[in-house]
């Protein structure tokens, strides 16, 4: 391998041969220590083992696969040979599903033994992929592998060696390819090369944030970007040990947290209102956390968050295609993200003019001279050239800058509605909506109107062991939203669709639309 290349699997190989038997990983669920040396090791035995399957560089291998030390070791194990992994949402089904990994053109396919069946429902739609490893480390007694399909255990046998392959990579070879969630179409595969990564940028953000003895719990998706680059990214390059639970569990959260030993994690808005309308628990107030790093926290929870659970909120901005970071980290108001680090800005209208303080607009980030946190997306270059047009580069997502200079989000360009000659932020009525203390989750959406413009749609899940009318809940919303933003039609639902990182599909809501139990203001009795 080329130590000129900066990439996750040279930083393991440093921190390795530095840190020997120190944890980097404490799984909570199975109550197991992998060293950063046992870490490194496997990923030898991964490399080595693709190499005997005749894998070559330039291959690609998907992951169907939740949070497990075999995820990490496929993901290091692929840049030691100059291979490309891509991650697959183990949510997705059917079209979704195949499209992804037909689309980033996968010869490999490593899937968990209780995926298989996934798997085989869309087999017949990819007829690129050559090899399917099934990860049996955590299959239940008596579980045999499918005769067509390979055992991922025989990477960890005795004919396979933990030594580093040595392998010399094209820099500009493909590395990763991280699908966006496809809240709104079809995901887009966003591109890391072994010369252009994350891994550089992050190491400010874990200087700053971490210190050798930092646990940083995570109970996201590693296949999410927030998981594998802000959680664990960031935890190698510190030296400090990553505390993996297979999924979030409200009940158990703070449980997790506290045998874990963790002293930060990583939250998204969704989860917020979810933890503070849980039953108190004794864990909440034993464990030893200080920190904890939100995205989208609802400015009106982020006190009663932090005194509830004794912890120091810091708020954060980013994406998997994009090159630009905000931060508030306690030094910007609550509610704010903050401002740019090392990122010029600007907040445009549709017509590209930058808006007025107090006015909402698209956030755009400079891209830097050397073009290497241009983002790109494979085999999309019209979404690619749209992304970034001259000199900056396109969020879709809509903030505005106060007085002073602060940044505060409104929501997704693609979330705005319009309603009686009115724009509508989803993202200001779906936090009107979490005030009422029934309601645990919701998403807001534009629907067809008989007129013109839009109808705006509630989806909301109610606490358990609550109850809660629609039309009550349409009166509370009075007071607290202007006219036009407040619902026509509200609809309670037990779940949502959504992607493995909490984040709603709206589209699919969009697409049942107004069903015969939703209710209508304008028709109320």
């Amino acid at each position: 391998m080329c130590a000129a290349v900066s990439n996750w699997a040279t930083l393991l190989e440093e921190q390795a041969e530095k840190l020997g038997d120190k944890p980097f990983l404490y799984l909570v669920y199975a109550d197991r220590y992998v060293s950063y040396r046992e870490m490194n090791e496997n990923a030898n035995r991964a490399a080595n083992f693709f190499l005997k399957l005749g894998a070559r560089p330039g291959d690609g291998v998907a992951t169907l696969m939740g949070n497990s030390p075999e995820f990490l070791d496929v993901f290091f194990g692929i840049q030691k040979i100059g291979m490309y992994v891509v991650p697959v949402n183990t949510s997705l089904r059917g079209d979704s599903l195949a499209y992804i990994i037909d689309n980033s053109d996968a010869k490999f396919l490593v899937v968990d033994h209780d995926l298989v069946d996934l798997y085989r429902s869309v087999q017949a739609e990819l007829p690129q992929v050559k090899r399917v490893l099934v990860n049996t480390r955590e299959a239940p007694p008596g579980f045999n592998v499918p005769g067509d399909l390979a055992d991922w255990g025989d990477a960890y046998g005795p004919g396979v060696s933990p030594e580093a392959p040595g392998m010399d990579i094209d820099p500009d070879s493909l590395l990763l390819l991280m699908y966006t969630s496809g809240t709104t179409g079809l995901p887009k595969g966003v591109v890391s090369r072994y010369n252009k990564n994350i891994v550089d940028r992050i190491r400010p953000l874990a200087a700053f944030m971490l210190t050798p003895d930092s646990v940083y719990f995570t109970a996201l998706a590693l296949f999410h970007g927030n998981a594998l680059f802000i959680t664990t990214t960031q935890s190698l390059i510190a030296g400090c040990t990553v505390a993996l639970s297979k999924k979030f569990s409200a009940s158990r959260f703070w449980e997790q947290v506290y045998r874990s030993k963790a002293t930060i994690f990583n939250t998204i808005g969704a989860i917020i209102p979810i933890l503070l309308k849980q039953p108190e628990s004794p864990y909440e107030k034993m464990h030893r956390v200080k920190t904890v790093l939100s995205a989208g926290c609802p400015a009106d929870m982020w006190e009663q968050f932090e005194k509830r659970f004794g912890v120091t909120l810091w708020e954060g901005y980013g994406a998997v295609d994009g090159s630009g970071t905000l931060m508030n980290l306690g030094n910007a108001p609550k509610g704010s993200v903050g401002k740019p680090l090392l990122s010029d800005i600007r907040l445009v209208d549709d017509e590209g003019k930058d808006v007025p303080v107090g006015q909402p607009g698209e956030l755009l980030f400079r891209v830097p001279p050397d073009k290497k946190s241009n983002v790109e997306y494979y085999k999309n270059p019209d979404a690619t050239s749209r992304k970034t047009r001259g000199e900056w580069e396109y969020t879709g997502d809509l903030l505005y800058r106060d007085a002073e200079g602060y940044l505060y989000f409104v929501g997704r360009k693609t979330d705005s509605m319009r309603r009686r000659g009115e724009n509508v932020s989803a993202f200001e009525v779906e936090k009107a909506i979490l005030k009422h203390p029934a309601v645990l989750e919701c998403a807001v959406y534009g629907v067809p109107s008989e007129l013109t413009e839009d109808e705006i749609m509630a989806s909301v899940r109610v606490v358990e062991g609550m109850k809660l009318d629609p039309a009550e809940l349409w009166a509370f919303l009075q007071d607290k939203l202007a006219k036009f933003a407040v619902p026509r039609y509200i609809r309670i639902v037990d779940d949502f669709p959504r992607t493995e990182t909490f984040r709603v599909k709206k589209h699919e809501l969009k697409a049942i639309g107004v069903t015969d139990d939703t209710f209508d203001a304008e028709r109320r009795s």
